[in-house]
């Protein structure tokens, strides 16, 4: 009888011991989904913040690819949607024929290096494309990381926006699924120096 007790004792105190552990955990990552999506995210870099490269459009002068907005769900990965608008609001930025701020793609980005094994392991899991990440306190590229891009289309439409394009021969008919056309540079090594 002692023993039984001392056992449901210690059962009861790791019960509670592991509840306690797991639901703050839980909590946090309910937490994590229910942010809002923002324009100008600042992404937090081994202790320094960096912004996707882009036009200074956020709500304090933050950096960002036109027409994204962004919440953060784990350390390097981050969830977000691809609307039809440009910076500082410029109208069907993306594609001619969708309206004005339809949603175009939603998105995956992971922050990472790029090496030739990593582009190949990314590639074949549909991060085709990667963008360069600034430094929020000096301008500069990161010196090793990027953020691979994974957009999945949620509706038809036709690429041909981005002004100023190369030329129409780099538009493109979008269908709902994994766009593996989208800007693909997921072969290109990474130079900070270089064009993104």
């Amino acid at each position: 009888m002692q023993i039984r007790n001392t056992y449901s004792s210690a059962a009861i105190a790791t019960t509670f011991l592991a509840i306690s552990f797991v639901f703050p955990v839980s909590v946090a990552a309910s937490d994590r989904w229910d942010r809002e999506f923002v324009h100008g995210i600042t992404l937090k870099i081994n202790g320094e913040k960096y912004y996707f490269e882009g036009a200074a459009d956020g709500p304090n002068g933050e950096q960002d690819i036109p027409g994204h907005e962004w919440v953060q769900i784990k350390r390097n990965k981050y969830l977000a949607k691809h609307y039809n608008t440009g910076p500082f609001g410029a109208p069907q930025w993306w594609s001619s024929d969708a309206g004005d701020g339809e949603l175009l793609w939603v998105m995956e980005a992971i922050i990472d290096t790029w090496t030739e094994a990593k582009a190949v392991k990314y590639y074949t899991n549909g991060y085709v494309h990667y963008h360069t990440l600034v430094s929020a306190k000096h301008g500069s590229r990161h010196p090793s990381k990027v953020a691979w891009l994974k957009h999945a289309a949620v509706t038809n439409f036709t690429f041909d926006g981005v002004p100023p394009l190369p030329g129409p021969e780099f538009a493109y008919e979008v269908s709902p699924g994994v766009d593996y056309n989208i800007a693909p540079n997921w072969d290109t090594p990474y130079a900070p120096g270089s064009a993104p």
